[in-house]
């Protein structure tokens, strides 16, 4: 692993930044076009961007434990509440996404503390469940993004496309292998009790076919892939919120406190790989997976130029 003077540091661990989470209301001087969770170290600094998107009926604030965890290690991550209730069609979601993407460059730096500043030319996409969808719609174009914002690396936290056999618009998947024009390194993150019922009458929360494993077939190389194999798709959120979605979603009987630090680690070094270019944390994570706190299985990297029809990995 990296290290920070003489001592080893671990992106499965907290960070060497103390972090500073609040809330930002639409009725702020700021205009957000929606309700905010951001996170930001508490250090003077520049630092990349992370917009995370919450999956659905959930709320931003459902993730903190995650998203503080990311920050720690030098972000800060804006959290939009995309809209309240399930009734909410996703068309409307990624255009509320791309709307807070919009307002960043201008909105952005006025909320910051004046000793923290935000390089946008460091953004990257992630967000869970359906919120993993919506990254993947704004990486592929949705959104009316602004021209001079980049993306410059995107991870699906157990993205999911659809339910009950329903696709929702917009209908990204093609079931064609590296078909996302993406143009970015991805990282895809799987549940691996996602795609199993919780209960006979409920739907699989995470179902085959619209699920994690077919948004990594389909993305191009440099693409990477982890499966917490244990774990439910509600094990990731801070402890009262994951009790809750036991009733919904098939749950894992692992410590969901050490899922969340296996999650925070593998952000952390995607995005400290895509980013910074510090490869050190994601390559260890890839050649030797036993070092995460959670059992991975699979795990894979297809680094760039490498291209294959269709993608089948195990350890």
């Amino acid at each position: 692993m990296a290290l920070l003077g003489d001592r080893p540091v671990s992106v499965f661990e907290q960070g060497s930044f103390s972090v500073n989470p609040f809330k930002v209301q639409t009725s702020d001087a700021s205009r957000p076009p929606k309700e905010l969770f951001i996170v930001t170290p508490i250090p003077k600094g520049l630092y990349p961007v992370l917009l995370f998107f919450h999956g659905t009926c959930l709320l931003n604030s459902s993730y903190s434990n995650i998203l503080q965890h990311i920050s720690s290690h030098g972000y800060i991550v804006v959290a939009p509440q995309l809209y309240h209730g399930c009734l909410v069609p996703q068309s409307n979601e990624v255009h509320s996404a791309g709307e807070v993407t919009n307002w960043l460059p201008t909105g952005l730096p006025s909320i910051l503390p004046d000793n923290v500043r935000a390089n946008l030319d460091m953004l990257a996409l992630s967000g869970h469940s359906r919120g993993g969808k919506t990254a993947f719609c704004l990486g592929l174009g949705y959104g009316n993004i602004d021209q001079c914002l980049k993306f410059k690396g995107l991870i699906g936290i157990d993205p999911v496309a659809g339910g009950m056999g329903v696709r929702w618009d917009p209908k990204i998947l093609t079931y064609v292998p590296q078909s996302f024009d993406l143009g970015i390194p991805v990282c895809v993150y799987g549940s691996g009790l996602g795609s199993e019922r919780q209960f006979v009458i409920l739907p699989a929360c995470a179902p085959d076919g619209m699920n994690h494993s077919e948004f990594f077939r389909e993305c191009k190389p440099p693409c990477s892939y982890f499966v917490a194999k244990d774990y439910g798709h509600m094990d990731l959120l801070d402890e009262g919120m994951a009790n809750i979605g036991e009733f919904m979603c098939k749950s894992g009987q692992g410590c969901k406190k050490l899922l969340r630090k296996g999650v925070g680690g593998i952000v952390v070094a995607f995005f400290k790989a895509c980013l910074e270019g510090k490869k050190t944390d994601f390559l260890a994570i890839v050649q030797n997976p036993d070092i995460a706190p959670i059992k991975l299985d699979p795990v894979t990297c297809i680094p760039e130029n490498f291209s294959v029809n269709i993608i089948d990995v195990a350890m």
